[in-house]
């Protein structure tokens, strides 16, 4: 068994951890070595930290293959770019569909947008948590301005059919918000092949980038009223807010060390390949989802064909909380996990695991076949001493 003395970490589909050594390096260069805000002067340093900004900016949209790069506008993570999206699209009268397998991040916005006389139509997944693209097919009226789904459940792994809905998007003429939360820096992603409209998504977890980094990418034609007003380095002369792109949609100071992490990140990851490192987590996954599927009074959940799930994984223990079970392996074990609903309760509701929710294990690029074993050895001890 390993030295928990170690410490093993398997939370990545909340906060990837650890990330690579030139995202540390980039943060410390930009405060060091730059400094300045972009936009906000014409000397030098200005001047880098806006040539910065644009390369990290084009570095992204080549990595999802948005289909301009000035559509492009860094948030300070997903939740933000989700406000955006909903926010800045829908109107009093538009109906949404969504589904059950939503974060909290994108259904409380909508939620808050029902108040204001958007309708939400919420569809069902099955007890695997997929979506059917039928029965979004079915939810669609003449009013539906959006339909707004997560393409990997961070609750199960799952892997929403994205391509079937785009194109179910694209017959009714309403646009396709992806939160792409779990799925970008793991899955290929290609917003122009796919019919992605808007795609949001963090920095800090595939990307492998610091946290408080994140973007929303919008397709061509895709109009959007501005969340945040204020300065913006450009038409100071103006009263109102500007709606050009990016800047209109990036008022005040960026988070210059975070967004020159995250492009560092970036590069690493192209550099490694999203397939190569998607394929790596998923293998850990199944590795240990076939050894743990051998304890007595341990359930699984999630998709049942390997190809429809991501390296994330839930799981619980007959007669004892996750909560419980994440303390104890943290205490005993120095395992860290998550535990509870993942922001995500009526996913769990789909799966059979409200209110107490699951015990969410996801390894990343920096995990290993050893620390699989460890856990596994950890929860084999844990369900022999009787769950003490």
């Amino acid at each position: 068994m390993m030295d928990h003395r170690m410490g093993v970490y398997l939370d990545n589909a909340a906060t990837s951890f650890p990330k690579p050594e030139a995202v540390h390096e980039a943060v410390v260069a930009a405060m060091r070595d730059i400094g300045a805000s972009p936009g906000r002067g014409g000397y030098g340093q200005a001047l880098a930290a806006s040539r910065l900004l644009m390369t990290v900016r084009e570095s992204l949209a080549a990595l999802i293959n948005a289909p301009d790069p000035a559509r492009l506008i860094f948030t300070h993570n997903a939740t933000a770019a989700l406000n955006q999206a909903v926010f800045g699209v829908l109107s009093p009268g538009d109906h949404v569909v969504t589904s059950a397998m939503e974060h909290n991040s994108l259904l409380r916005p909508l939620r808050l947008l029902e108040k204001s006389g958007v309708t939400i139509s919420m569809i069902p997944a099955d007890s695997q948590g997929l979506l059917d693209p039928q029965a979004i097919r079915q939810a669609i009226r003449s009013n539906t301005r959006m339909i707004a789904i997560s393409h990997v459940s961070n609750v199960t792994g799952g892997i929403q059919p994205v391509a079937a809905i785009a194109d179910l998007a694209k017959a009714a003429g309403c646009l396709l918000l992806l939160d792409a939360a779990q799925s970008v820096g793991v899955i290929p992603l290609d917003m122009q092949e796919t019919g992605v409209d808007l795609l949001a998504a963090p920095g800090h977890k595939g990307l492998m980038g610091p946290q408080g980094t994140g973007f929303l990418a919008l397709a061509p034609g895709v109009m959007i009223k501005p969340l945040l007003a204020g300065g913006t380095g450009s038409s100071s002369d103006q009263d109102l807010q500007p709606d050009d792109f990016p800047e209109g949609f990036e008022a005040g100071t960026h988070n210059l060390p975070g967004i020159a992490g995250l492009g560092a990140a970036v590069a690493f990851v192209k550099e490694t390949g999203v397939a190569r490192i998607g394929r790596h987590e998923h293998d850990l996954a199944q590795y240990l989802r076939e050894k743990l599927a051998q304890l007595p009074g341990l359930h699984l959940y999630g998709p049942v064909d390997p190809l429809q799930r991501t390296g994330v994984l839930s799981l619980t223990i007959e007669g004892m909380d996750p909560s419980e079970l994440a303390f104890f392996l943290d205490k005993s074990y120095g395992i860290a996990v998550r535990s509870g609903l993942h922001c995500a309760p009526h996913a769990h509701r789909t799966i059979g695991t409200y209110p107490a929710g699951t015990l969410r294990v996801s390894p990343g690029w920096f995990s290993t076949m050893q620390e699989m074993d460890y856990l596994y050895e950890a929860l084999t001890a844990i369900i022999q001493k009787g769950h003490s």
